[in-house]
């Protein structure tokens, strides 16, 4: 076991020294601006965005998930974060070409900066990480699938967790106050 660890942290790690860390900054301080905060991606990606969607709300964030029965129709002023690692998921592509029409701000997370889900979004940040294409320009990874761009991704949103909480000025207990009480 601890040389699969080892084996996950030493991959992770080669992603961040590649990554631009600027992007966390940017997008918290976008975030801050935002009406409203929609969150979309599918299967393990779509996973960490809600996981993300999550710690924005307990940060005081007015923020949905795309697809769940309460999230309501995105409006001009509203941010959509789409997470695909290859770009190319076609119900998050779909949600980015809708929000693009009605005006919204669209920042995408993604190995493929020549993507469709690119094209259609207002900030594109690049996670130089391994997804389950393995393209050419993607990190080695002995892990399956998309492992190394979700992991990657759930320390990102973290990321973008922290410098909106700072920026907010929101501290734990004020957190822990919009934490889950039915539980």
């Amino acid at each position: 076991m601890r040389n699969s660890i080892k084996t996950i942290l030493g991959e992770i790690a080669q992603v961040f020294q590649e990554f631009d860390d600027a992007g966390v900054d940017q997008v918290a301080a976008l975030l801050l601006e935002a009406k409203r905060i929609f969150i979309a991606g599918e299967g393990r990606s779509g996973l960490m965005a809600k996981a993300f969607a999550m710690r924005l709300m307990h940060l005081g964030a007015n923020v949905y998930v795309v697809g769940e029965t309460i999230t309501p129709s995105i409006q001009k002023g509203d941010t959509l974060i789409a997470v695909s690692g290859s770009g190319t998921t076609k119900t998050t592509i779909w949600a980015a070409e809708k929000a693009k029409q009605l005006g919204c701000n669209i920042i995408a997370f993604t190995t493929n900066l020549s993507s469709p889900l690119v094209h259609n979004a207002s900030l594109a940040i690049y996670v130089p990480a391994a997804t389950k294409y393995r393209r050419e320009h993607e990190k080695e990874s002995v892990q399956p699938l998309s492992s190394l761009f979700d992991q990657c991704m759930h320390i990102i949103f973290d990321a973008i967790c922290l410098r909106y909480a700072e920026l907010q000025n929101v501290q734990h207990d004020e957190a822990l106050r919009q934490h889950s009480n039915l539980e």
